[in-house]
């Protein structure tokens, strides 16, 4: 809150504050158990909008790189999607807030 002097009383302001919702990120890692294919599956099956040519190229920067960001968003849908992605059997990061 903020203060005005007008004459000689004193106005209180209420300032108005954003506070901006926390983000995530989901992250799958490599592992010696999953195959190719269980990831793309899981990834389609779980994450919104994803298709199965983006999840081939996930699952391959998973591979090759160790990791890849599956999704990114809002902290309580990467809650959820990082369990349901654990669920299915994928090795998971501990999740990344934005």
């Amino acid at each position: 809150m903020s203060v005005t002097k007008t004459g000689a009383s004193a106005v209180l302001e209420k300032q108005k504050q954003t506070a901006r919702y926390p983000e995530a990120s989901v992250i799958v890692l490599d592992d010696n158990v999953n195959t190719y294919e269980h990831v793309v599956k899981s990834l389609v099956k779980i994450i919104p909008g994803m298709n199965e040519e983006r999840a081939w190229e996930l699952a391959k920067k998973v591979d090759t790189e160790g990791s890849a960001e599956v999704w990114c968003g809002p902290l309580e849908q990467a809650e959820l999607y990082h369990q349901q992605l654990r669920t299915e059997g994928l090795t998971m990061a501990p999740i990344q807030r934005t």
